[in-house]
């Protein structure tokens, strides 16, 4: 049996948490202010009573000046009660989007790293902080609406049948148009549109984000107008969902909606006709003109009424699009912790018939592969891209989790090892580390907060980096990215190295650490590698086949197999895919461009 979901108001109130009684309180008041709404209209109709029945003698309606006074104290008393409701449900919706965002980063911080590979961080900012904004409408403003509206209906109910039940019912006609009018634009195959329109929102979000991020590229290689394309495809996408809900959907039914709802008085005349006869003979037509007053005067209240609860509903159904957003984070996938952590004994790592698959892909991205690799061993992976190279390394920090077979650290399962312990067990250097926006000292410090500045400083000194610390205004206190001070890829990967130095982490993983450098850089790289990797267990994955050579162990990674592995020389021996491959690489760094008349 599908289980049924819980609504979103349901939901938002798990969220509100203390602040749940806030919201409940608020409501309570906007329900009592929007009654005391209403008494100065009845005020009104006893006033205009007063004066018909002494007319043309009017100096004789003597309780005018009171009902005008009890108007006015209703109307202000309404006003302050109402603002003391908006106050209890904007400080509950505030705290609900805020505990909404603090759940949806706990959230994220325990899956796996894995899974930000999948999804943009635009798209997680969209679904999460974005959406988490649109419910605080609905708690701030909507509720009230909706819960003061629904007893403004009631005395409105009551009020209409108690003077006149066929004027009543003439205003209420108007009501009950108005309420189907929104009904088609809102309920039934139409409440699905609002779906499709967030899904558009969110993916021109992330198109928008993607096109900004690759706008240096797009410049290099001058292809504005096929980069412009995926993102102008979004808009385009998301500008036809809102143009067909507006124009095509809600043009007609909103078009009668206002038609009806502002024109209610229109509804009284021929009413007014109809009883005016008899009114007459039987002596009650001053009463007759007193009810159609009030009924005249009540029916502007209608529209007023009813657009509250269309801007209500609306902001219903963006709130129930935002929890869909929001629950597609909250759903994500966690790492599962042990309830009985063990500790790795030594520094070794075994793969053991490991296979893993990408969600969404056809073909595994490892198939039962199985190596081991000794405490203090330096193990190369290496093959050709798509091998499966970083896939194998990400297992071994858990940024995914193997579908079959085991990771194992130090003779423990991975899965049987308390994640910040796991964490706390390996350094990583990427080859596309990213910097924070602050200092150079609380960058490298990121790995160990606890670290002294001396601390600090002798990690830069070992990755080699005296000469960008000497160079920068403030050295180590020198903010990145802050007036105009900017690092090269090759300065921002030795920083990096400074960190998994200072993290002092018995096993390292490398990949493609010396990518982006440049010759100098590199030779300063490898330097830091040299005390990084001292005594440690190091994972090595590189395309640069000459930093893997004196590896003790290389394993050649082809189509997510193990198709060889051993030394540089025995691979070499064999005329396998590495020696293939060497040979492809000693070519390529002997290439040079040959000028015109050379004998190459």
């Amino acid at each position: 049996m599908k289980e049924k979901k819980p609504s979103p108001l349901k939901t938002l109130m798990g969220y509100a948490g203390s602040y749940k009684k806030l919201t409940f309180l608020g409501l309570f008041l906007s329900a009592v202010a929007m009654v005391l709404g209403m008494a100065p209209y009845i005020c009104i109709w006893l006033a205009v009573r007063d004066l018909i029945k002494v007319a043309p003698n009017w100096s004789d309606a003597t309780e005018i000046a009171k009902y005008g006074w009890l108007a006015f104290a209703f109307a202000f008393g309404g006003i302050i009660i109402y603002f003391f409701a908006l106050m209890c449900t904007h400080l509950a919706a505030f705290r609900t989007a805020s505990n909404i965002r603090k759940q949806g980063m706990a959230h994220l911080m325990k899956t796996p790293l894995g899974f930000f590979d999948n999804n943009a961080s635009g798209l997680l900012r969209n679904r999460l902080d974005g959406a988490a904004g649109e419910t605080e409408t609905l708690l701030a403003h909507n509720l009230a609406d909706i819960v003061g509206t629904a007893a403004m209906f009631i005395v409105m109910l009551v009020l209409m049948f108690v003077f006149d039940w066929r004027m009543g019912c003439a205003c209420l006609l108007a009501a009950v148009i108005s309420v189907a009018s929104m009904f088609v634009m809102m309920g039934g195959k139409n409440a699905k549109l609002m779906a499709e329109y967030q899904a558009a929102q969110d993916t021109m979000s992330k198109a928008g984000t993607e096109y900004v991020r690759g706008i240096p590229v797009v410049k290099i290689f001058q292809q504005t107008v096929y980069s412009f394309k995926a993102f102008k495809q979004a808009i385009d996408d998301y500008s036809d969902k809102a143009e067909h809900y507006q124009g095509d959907v809600c043009r007609l039914p909103q078009s009668v909606n206002l038609t009806f709802t502002e024109g209610a008085f229109v509804f009284l005349i021929p009413i007014a006709l109809f009883l005016a006869p008899k009114a007459i003979a039987s002596g009650n037509f001053a009463e007759l003109i007193t009810n159609f007053a009030f009924y005249a005067v009540f029916s502007a209240i209608i529209s007023t009424a009813l657009a509250k609860i269309m801007f209500a509903a609306s902001g219903s159904m963006l709130a129930n699009t935002a929890l869909g957003r929001i629950d597609t984070v909250m759903n994500a996938p966690q790492l599962e912790i042990t309830r009985k952590p063990q500790t790795p004994k030594d520094n070794s790592i075994e793969f053991e018939n490991v296979s893993f698959t990408y969600e969404g892909a056809e073909q595994p991205a490892l198939e039962n592969i199985s190596f081991t690799v000794e405490p203090g061993q330096t193990v190369a992976l290496v093959g050709p891209s798509g091998g499966g190279k970083t896939t194998a390394a990400s297992l071994i920090p858990r940024f995914w989790d193997v579908q079959s077979g085991s990771v194992k650290v130090g003779g423990v399962d991975v899965k049987d090892i308390e994640p910040h312990t796991l964490m706390d067990n390996i350094a990583f250097v990427f080859q596309n580390n990213r910097l924070f926006k602050t200092s150079i000292l609380e960058n490298v410090r990121a790995a160990k907060p606890d670290a002294t500045t001396e601390e600090v400083k002798k990690a830069l000194e070992a990755a080699q980096c005296n000469d960008i610390i000497e160079k920068l205004p403030e050295g180590i206190n020198t903010v990145i990215g802050a007036k105009g001070t900017y690092l090269s890829g090759g300065e921002q990967q030795r920083i990096a190295l400074a960190r998994a130095i200072l993290k002092d982490a018995p096993i390292v993983v490398l990949d493609e650490a010396t990518a982006f450098a440049d010759p100098e850089n590199e030779v300063l790289i490898q330097k830091a590698f040299a005390v990084l990797t001292k005594d440690r267990t190091v994972i090595m994955i590189a395309h640069r086949l000459s930093t893997v050579v004196g590896a003790d162990k290389i394993i050649v990674l082809d189509g997510g197999h193990i198709a060889e592995e051993g030394t540089h020389e025995e691979l070499i021996k064999s005329n396998g895919l590495y020696s293939r491959m060497w040979q492809d690489y000693n070519k390529a760094v002997k290439w040079r461009i040959q000028s015109e008349g050379e004998v190459m």
